[in-house]
């Protein structure tokens, strides 16, 4: 059977074919941020399509900065976003370009433009400029809109100078006021703006609008297929008519995929921002963030990121995609890649009395279950041990088969236990189990053959790692808090971080470094913190439970 393909792909197999746009031509696609912020997880989809469609056609992808606006922009997002697309994997060679390289061309082309007639100096207002545009209506004519050419070749300058302030002046492209098409009614086309550029400093005080700037920017680079979200679609117009007005000899193709929005999150850079400056999370970085320095520092992998862009295909209209189904590609990642270990998360005392006092042996345990190649572990047991405080009930629940007075459980990979009592602080709260040990069961397995229906995980007491473990929930309490007509900081969940102090591990994780991921068993997925986490003080971060109630669609 055909591999079936995308729309892109299918355009651009037209277009390559013989008599087709692009016949003879090598494809070639740009993957270009804005660098006011860090990448999150749409960007992710984004460049997995301009990249990835580079590499189907064995074409070239540039990596471009849009730094057209220096209100917000910096250097530090610049190397984040570098770090970010590495890696995922991708890479640019020698194709790494700034849209502030081609500021010199842009303002020829503007110039171009005003001498063709087709741009003019406008002195209204943005308020003025938005009545006058109209609603429905054919708007009202800018006072300006008739200036002589040479008048605006000379106030054009002038605004280059710095003669004026900020708002005094623009640039507009004379299109079509009559236009159904709001962005082809004279849009503004270069504004002033006295804040220093990150790259440029302040040799420049006028920007071109992302509007005229991407465009001449594909076209520069030679860029075949210039691929952009949905809500560019009614801007093409706009581009196509640049393209086509100045002398430039490319004209690149723009088509719109659509964007994938997830559920109990945002994607806007604007409102990721704000909830770090009112100290909601603690940076872009945060674990329970949906940017991927944020996703790789709770422990996704890369695989796991190329696989959920992979899934959710290039559609043409906008979607919402679960946040569990991103979990489910990070789990089945990991259930196939993460070595086990045991981590008691809360933990409790457990003394086995009849063992020997003393006493320690070492059981050997597979480290992962689904890769036999992983081969296995030395685990160390004693008398005592530490065991999760949710093992043990002194009145057991229905159903409930781990310890309690009376009961028999197995110890992982050890031996039999039976719950003898427990000890009590002076709250209730019990502070030491007490049981007995099958000598027998050595690896588990009692020797008579009774039926032992629940086992539990433990640490060695006498050489127990302590750590700090980080449970991560959803960041929202809504699947929806992006909707336009709530504020999105009103469903921020309370309960979305939980540190956890004083977790015990097993002693082979004592050298853990950041990034190393481990299935704790039976609680989940965790990853060594990047910032936090060193030796004599491990901080594990939650990436999944293992927990998953997701089903996805065959």
């Amino acid at each position: 059977m055909a591999e079936s393909k995308n729309f892109i792909h299918q355009i651009i197999d037209e277009e390559l074919a013989e008599g087709g746009r692009c016949y003879g031509q090598k494809v070639h696609t740009r993957f270009p941020p804005e660098p006011n912020g860090y990448l999150h997880i749409g960007h992710a989809k984004a460049l997995e399509i301009d990249f990835g469609t580079a590499e189907v056609y064995g074409g070239l992808c540039n990596l471009r900065m849009d730094d057209t606006n220096p209100t917000k922009e910096d250097e530090e997002y610049v190397e984040a976003i570098k770090e970010d697309i590495h890696w995922l994997g991708h890479d640019w060679d020698d194709r790494f370009f700034y849209a502030s390289d081609y500021f010199e061309q842009m303002y020829g082309y503007a110039v171009e433009l005003i001498k063709k007639g087709l741009a003019y100096v406008c002195e209204l207002t943005p308020e003025q400029m938005k009545d006058m545009r109209g609603d429905t209506q054919t708007p009202a004519q800018s006072p300006y809109r008739d200036r002589p050419i040479e008048e605006s070749l000379d106030l054009f300058a002038r605004m280059r100078a710095g003669e004026f302030e900020d708002g005094k002046m623009t640039l507009r492209a004379k299109i079509d006021l009559a236009s159904g098409n709001f962005n082809m009614r004279d849009p503004v086309i270069y504004r002033i703006n006295h804040l220093p550029h990150h790259r440029t400093g302040t040799k420049w005080v006028i920007y071109p609008m992302y509007d005229f700037a991407h465009p001449i920017e594909d076209a520069i680079e030679g860029i075949t297929h210039s691929l952009c979200s949905l809500e560019f679609e009614s801007h093409r117009p706009l581009y196509n008519w640049v393209v086509e007005n100045i002398s430039i000899e490319t004209k690149p193709r723009q088509i719109e995929f659509a964007r994938l929005g997830i559920t109990h999150t945002v994607l806007s850079k604007r409102k990721l921002r704000a909830m770090i400056e009112a100290g909601i999370v603690s940076g872009w970085d945060d674990p329970r963030m949906p940017t991927l320095c944020g996703l790789r520092r709770r422990g996704y992998t890369p695989a796991s990121i190329h696989n959920f862009s992979a899934r959710n295909g290039v559609a043409k209209v906008n979607s919402v995609v679960d946040f569990a189904f991103l979990e489910y590609c990070l789990r089945e990642d990991l259930n196939e890649h993460a070595k086990r270990a045991m981590a008691v998360i809360r933990p409790v005392k457990l003394v086995i009395d009849n063992y020997p006092d003393g006493q320690t042996e070492e059981f050997d345990i597979e480290n992962n279950p689904q890769d036999e190649s992983a081969g296995t572990r030395k685990v160390s047991f004693s008398r005592e041990l530490y065991i999760e405080q949710e093992d043990f009930m002194e009145v057991p629940a229905p159903k409930y088969f781990r310890l309690f007075p009376g009961n028999e459980v197995r110890l992982k990979s050890a031996y039999i236990v039976k719950c003898e009592s427990c000890e009590k602080d002076a709250d209730g709260n019990v502070t030491v189990i007490h049981c007995t040990y099958d000598k027998d069961s050595r690896g588990g397995n009692p020797a008579d053959g009774r039926k032992i229906k629940s086992t539990i995980h433990w640490v060695d007491a006498s050489n127990a790692v302590d750590a700090e473990v980080r449970l991560y929930d959803r960041l929202f309490t809504t699947e929806q808090p992006d909707l336009a007509d709530c504020n999105y900081l009103d469903f921020i969940n309370p309960n979305s971080l939980t540190v956890i102090t004083g977790a015990k591990l097993e002693k082979s994780l004592e050298n853990t470094q950041p990034q190393d991921r481990f299935q704790f068993l039976r609680t989940g997925y965790f990853c060594a913190d990047t910032k936090d986490s060193k030796p004599g003080h491990l901080v594990f971060n939650m990436a999944v439970s293992l927990k998953d109630s997701y089903k996805p669609e065959n």
